[in-house]
């Protein structure tokens, strides 16, 4: 029975991931702990463990792994898995961080598949205008120690000033430092909240979701599960399917396929997610306009 690694940054109750991933993996003739067995590991946040943690699987050895959640992820498992095939899953664009030579041909032992949930800052920002468009001043919470936080910031200041508003941005990667950023971004008076794209946040999302209501910040998210467990909003592509498609690939190169030759897949399926029960909560009326281009209204 083949061996297959699944490391992610993240926590490890993200049950879209696994059940997405383990899903790719049935398509094409895989179930779990019948024809594979799946080494699960996750960093629940601490990044700078991902390398150690690559290296743990490679010497299981694993025959295939996915690195998951974020490009620092891709990252370790490139630079310690030795000739291990790699097929990632995260928002960043590989060509840019060295990941693959191309998209179409991405050469080497590494492929696939881009989230973009990274480079979809500006267009949350710009719908959570629309959807409080009485907000003067937008919050941003980031995450430091993200490879991509320099690609993020440089996404929402050019949407800052595409909306002609000020912005708020404060950084955090601790759940202390994610409760100080919020009391923060009410001191300084911020009207609304863009919480950015990232794997810890995703982990940490009740935590995150309990804060904006205390203090009373609509927010918009990356994932349609912060929507549906009571965010005011969500914009990015489909968790599940991302995950299924992870899988798909790992099972296509234990078939004997080589990474070089499959394409960096792009995800497809975007939602903009509107919880319309958030937004009582929250004392706010939402513009029609704006709700009715969400492909998901929650009552």
């Amino acid at each position: 029975m083949p061996v297959v690694g699944f490391l992610h940054s993240g926590v490890e109750s993200q049950s879209s991931h696994v059940i997405g991933f383990s899903k790719g993996l049935a398509e094409v003739g895989f179930v779990e702990d019948r024809d594979v067995r799946v080494h699960y590991r996750f960093a629940e946040g601490r990044y700078d463990q991902l390398p150690a943690m690559v290296v743990e699987l490679a010497s299981v050895p694993v025959a295939v792994l996915a690195a998951t959640g974020g490009v620092q992820t891709a990252l370790a498992a490139k630079s310690n898995g030795g000739p291990i095939p790699v097929v990632f899953g995260n928002g960043s664009d590989p060509v840019q961080f060295g990941l693959v030579a191309s998209l179409n041909r991405p050469g080497g032992h590494i492929t696939g598949v881009s989230f973009f949930t990274a480079t979809l800052e500006a267009k949350r920002l710009g719908l959570l205008s629309k959807l409080v468009p009485d907000a003067r001043v937008f919050g941003v919470l980031v995450n430091p120690t993200n490879e991509n936080v320099e690609n993020q910031l440089k996404d929402v200041a050019q949407g800052g000033i595409t909306l002609g508003r000020p912005l708020i941005i404060l950084k955090a990667s601790t759940e202390a430092e994610i409760e100080k950023a919020f009391g923060g971004f009410v001191q300084q008076g911020a009207d609304a909240l863009l919480v950015a794209s990232d794997p810890y946040f995703f982990g940490r999302r009740q935590t995150i979701l309990a804060l904006a209501a205390q203090y009373s910040l609509p927010a918009i998210y990356e994932w349609s599960q912060f929507a549906q467990e009571g965010g005011l909003a969500s914009y990015g592509t489909n968790l599940f399917d991302n995950y299924r498609l992870v899988g798909l690939y790992v099972g296509r190169i234990l078939k004997g396929e080589r990474p070089a030759d499959l394409p960096v897949v792009q995800a497809t399926k975007f939602e903009f997610v509107v919880n319309l029960k958030a937004a009582k909560s929250l004392s706010i009326t939402l513009p029609a306009g704006p709700v009715s281009t969400a492909d998901e209204v929650i009552e």
